[in-house]
């Protein structure tokens, strides 16, 4: 078994909204996917990326990815990654590849010299827990996320 990271290319783009949908369909919203292939491709390789990613391929085949964006904390005065998506195919897991892309991921914010790499998971998901766990992450049990999107969105803008 050859285990391989690489930064993403536009030919990964049909792979990974693969991986997007089926990550959705896990996380039991599967019709909430409404990104593209053409603005995946603009969001990572457009003029402007707004994010970056990372494959994961076992014998040459792609089995999972990473993408991730960059956040900055005023209190460390630094950058760091916050991790949008990881994926690993069910027939791939167990065999390294998501903790081949944490340590990349964490390798990738050392070696910028970032403050952080964080990212959230679904309280119900105990596997992705433990696996976080086991290798260091701790939950910010004080934090809440918050969002505001559709109409609740337009309207704090005063567009509503």
């Amino acid at each position: 078994m050859t285990l391989v990271i690489r930064p993403a290319t536009p030919a990964d783009v049909p792979t990974m909204l693969g991986f997007v949908r089926d990550l959705a369909a896990f996380e039991k919203a599967p019709d909430a996917v409404e990104t593209t292939e053409p603005m995946l491709h603009d969001a990572l390789f457009g003029t402007a990326p707004a994010a970056e990613a990372l494959i994961a391929e076992l014998d040459g085949r792609a089995v999972g990815f990473a993408i991730f964006y960059l956040t900055f904390s005023t209190w460390t005065g630094k950058r760091g990654i916050w991790l949008d998506d990881l994926y690993i195919a069910p027939e791939a897991r167990g065999q390294g590849a998501g903790a081949a892309l944490l340590k990349a991921l964490a390798g990738i914010a050392v070696d910028r010299g970032y403050a952080r790499f964080e990212w959230w998971v679904l309280d119900w998901n105990t596997p992705a827990i433990d696996f976080y766990r086991a290798k260091g992450a701790v939950a910010q049990g004080e934090w809440t996320v918050q969002r505001v999107d559709g109409a609740a969105l337009r309207t704090l803008a005063g567009r509503g």
